[in-house]
């Protein structure tokens, strides 16, 4: 069959028109999946943080990581920003204050531990198009290395950066990260930072609790804390929770939005997709692309074969 160019110009606007013929409908997003007060979290004051990196420690043993080049009670390692790795679940950097107060407390460095901040709403679930990793009722954000197909995808997605990869491991690479110790916390344990904690920096418990008494802290301690709580809304709210003396963005924090990415690229799948027009869009793209090519092709014939085309001598 033979479609001109005017043929193929009607076709594509009654294509274009016809989901628009019918009822309006308007694309409704998924429920966003808010944060639980029976969830579990962390609070982390970095006022009380002395860098001793017990935490890195208990996490190493209790997840069987490799052994660090250097030992723990190494602290020289502070002095250099460190990221986490398929190595290690958290560490722990060295911030100086960038502006010096009049208070004492404000002369020392912040030390601040980092691990996977197990959003309300991940990113990095979202992303994964295998269900490899999920969110618990508990709030851990957890892995499962059978499904993982190897995409990296999550580790694109995640605004803190935190999920890493096996590269060296040629035959089973997995994805890692900090689990939040769910198989013992889900028994009634501790994720092991908090447990070995000698300055009770981390306090576990139910978010609503912790969210208590950070505000509380902040209220009864005017002058030490910035009046701020991370992770309470940033990305939708995250299961760790910080408090800290000096803006967070100077301590190795990214300024994020209130909003989690998940939620934003729905958006934008939604209205891209509403009425069918992203699908549609493409159709006449792809037609007009074999139209034009068609058309280039039979121009480039000459009148003998056309003839020939059409039975003459």
């Amino acid at each position: 069959m033979q479609i001109n160019r005017r043929h193929f110009l009607k076709l594509s606007g009654a294509l274009a028109a016809a989901p628009l013929a019918g009822k309006k409908k308007t694309a409704q997003a998924s429920k966003l999946p808010g944060p639980s007060a029976d969830s579990y979290g962390c609070l982390v004051d970095t006022t009380l943080c002395v860098g001793c990196r017990k935490c890195e420690q208990a996490c190493n043993e209790r997840h069987h990581l490799p052994k660090p080049e250097e030992s723990f009670e190494e602290l020289t390692v502070l002095e250099n920003e460190r990221r986490m790795d398929e190595t290690s679940y958290t560490v722990v950097n060295k911030y100086y204050p960038q502006q010096i107060g009049s208070l004492t407390w404000r002369n020392r460095p912040t030390f601040v531990k980092f691990q996977c901040m197990h959003c309300n709403d991940p990113s990095c679930v979202s992303a994964c198009i295998v269900g490899a990793l999920t969110k618990q009722p508990n709030g851990a954000v957890i892995y499962d290395p059978q499904k993982c197909i190897g995409c990296r995808y999550c580790m694109v997605a995640c605004p803190f950066q935190v999920p890493a990869y096996e590269y060296y491991n040629a035959l089973t690479p997995q994805v890692r990260k900090c689990t939040f110790c769910f198989n013992y916390i889900k028994d009634g344990g501790l994720p092991a930072c908090a447990q070995v904690c000698p300055r009770e920096v981390i306090t576990f418990g139910k978010k609503s609790k912790l969210l208590r008494l950070a505000r509380w802290k902040i209220k009864n301690n005017p002058g030490k804390y910035v009046d701020h709580i991370y992770g309470e809304h940033e990305v939708g709210g995250t299961s760790w929770m910080y408090l800290a003396a000096e803006p967070f963005e100077r301590i190795g924090f990214p300024k994020l939005g209130t909003k989690a990415p998940p939620r934003l690229t729905e958006a934008i799948q939604h209205g891209l997709f509403q009425y069918f027009a992203a699908p549609i869009g493409l159709f006449v793209v792809l037609g007009g692309i074999m139209w034009a090519t068609g058309y280039l092709k039979d121009s480039e014939k000459g009148p003998a074969e056309e003839t020939e085309e059409k039975g003459g001598v």
